[in-house]
């Protein structure tokens, strides 16, 4: 069965304690990320006068889904709705909004629940230690900004292709970056310089296509935060979370629909990807340009038998919607069509991927006709303000944009879009797709098959999702006592 937290090393413990200490470091518990009203008033007050991007020990308690920046504090969940006018369909559709984590995306989220387990325990060693963050873009920002705050060395490594501005940004943070062949797809190869790093003792890989914690912070933190945004834009009695989509990625987003089928069991459950790499459509391969999402592999951490359906993406819809969302001529048509001003403004919340998210969620409530009452959520990971370059290519590419191919855009990539490349999802599909992990995991990342096979039962993910959340809370309630006494 599963577990986070490994064995303590008392020495390494004790050393790591000291280090925080000395940096006035303090680990924040799910409990707390979960619902920022119990952090404690004194951390509150100090964190008021503190940038959501500053590198700063107490930017940790900001890695939720809550965070305020008219004041500096808590507030609601952040959420954008898609309004019918835009997205075509009768469903409601409602995205989170990552852009108000610091880094500007939650992934920083699932990097510091792989990275904390192994610090609390000793495991990691802050002062001895290269945090490895393998990833095609915001795993690798979110496990270089938490390795800043906690004053440790950080190594990104990334596919070469990625936008400028994830390189930039890493470079200003003071993150060592090694660069792999391809683009987002080309997971394989991301895998595989990890394999040579890892022959030196100092370089720790936290691989989030692997590591449980990526899966476990979405279920106990953005689980519940879907959830609040529901209570908060819909009226339980009149409405039903009835979708939920997120792109597989690392597939540490979509566990979070995990938690919504405990409140809504017939909650249908969508993987979105790129179709030009249709990996769990039909066993495909290829190269794309949805940057966050991956592919070619399944991850060890997808929960595929909870998954109902799939739909692959075009990648030139979500850079032709990304010029529509943020050029002004885009905006102009958008508010022609009926969108309102702060709806249309707003839409620069949603990133490729999370354009992706869009198209994915209009396709699934197209397939299952779904009616007013049906509430679609998804994640907007992070804001068009990482693609910056990619507009200025695509102006250069596809010339300047104008009022009449945003017309265009806006009815043929989302207007039009039906539920073709849509596959519900059966029994034997699943068992199909879990068995993809295989290939990756057993044959070339030394997993068990053991452990596979127990992954297909329920069992295993409860496991994790659920019985070892308190157990995980006490022991950083405990190496924060450490820290305090050392």
């Amino acid at each position: 069965m599963p577990k986070i937290l490994g064995q303590i090393n008392e020495e390494t413990r004790k050393r790591t304690a000291k280090h925080c200490k000395d940096r006035n470091i303090i680990i924040p518990t799910f409990a707390q990320l979960r619902d920022p009203d119990t952090i404690p008033i004194a951390i509150k007050n100090s964190l008021a006068s503190v940038n959501l991007q500053e590198i700063n020990p107490l930017n940790l308690f900001r890695i939720n889904w809550k965070n305020d920046i008219s004041t500096g504090l808590f507030g609601s969940v952040n959420y954008l709705e898609i309004p019918s006018t835009l997205s075509g369909v009768k469903a409601r559709i409602i995205g989170l909004c990552g852009k108000f984590f610091p880094t500007g995306s939650h992934k920083v989220g699932a990097a510091f629940d792989c990275l904390v387990p192994r610090l609390i325990t000793g495991e990691f060693d802050p002062l001895k230690h290269k945090a490895v963050w393998p990833s095609t873009g915001n795993y690798c920002r979110g496990g270089a900004f938490d390795c800043a705050l906690l004053d440790c060395e950080a190594v990104a490594v990334m596919p070469e292709q990625v936008s400028e501005e994830r390189f930039s940004w890493l470079k200003n943070i003071g993150a060592t970056i090694i660069s792999t062949p391809g683009g987002e797809a080309n997971v394989k190869e991301i895998y595989d310089k990890c394999k040579e790093l890892e022959k030196d003792p100092s370089y720790f890989i936290l691989n989030q296509f692997s590591e449980l914690g990526n899966a476990l912070f979405n279920y106990q933190i953005t689980g519940p935060a879907l959830y609040d945004a529901f209570n908060i834009a819909a009226n339980e009695k009149e409405s039903r979370i009835a979708g939920f989509v997120a792109g597989t990625g690392s597939a540490g987003s979509i566990a979070s629909a995990d938690y919504l089928k405990k409140m809504f069991p017939l909650l249908r459950t969508t993987a979105a990807e790129a179709l030009e790499c249709p990996t769990i459509l039909c066993n495909g391969f290829g190269s794309h340009r949805i940057e966050g999402i991956g592919n070619k592999q399944i991850p060890w951490i997808f929960n595929v038998r909870n998954t109902d359906s799939v739909a692959a993406i075009r990648e030139e819809d979500c850079l032709r919607l990304l010029r529509t969302f943020n050029e002004i001529e885009g905006k102009g048509v958008l508010i022609k069509n009926g969108v309102e001003e702060s709806v249309a403004e707003n839409l620069s919340l949603l990133g490729i991927s999370s354009i992706c998210n869009l198209l994915a969620a209009i396709k699934l409530a197209k397939y299952f006709e779904f009616s007013e009452q049906d509430v679609i959520f998804t994640l907007f990971t992070d804001s068009s303000e990482m693609y910056i370059s990619r507009l200025g290519q695509l102006n250069r590419k596809w010339g300047e944009y104008s009022a009449e191919q945003a017309q265009i855009d806006l009815e043929v990539c989302l207007k039009n879009q039906s539920y073709d490349n849509f596959l519900e999802l059966s029994y034997r599909d699943k068992k199909r797709i879990h068995n993809l992990k295989y290939f990756t995991w057993v044959e070339q990342q030394n997993k068990s098959e053991d452990e596979l096979k127990a992954q297909w039962s329920k069992e295993y993910w409860e496991e994790l999702f659920e019985n070892q959340i308190d157990q995980i809370d006490t022991a950083i309630n405990e190496f924060n006592e450490l820290v305090k006494n050392s």
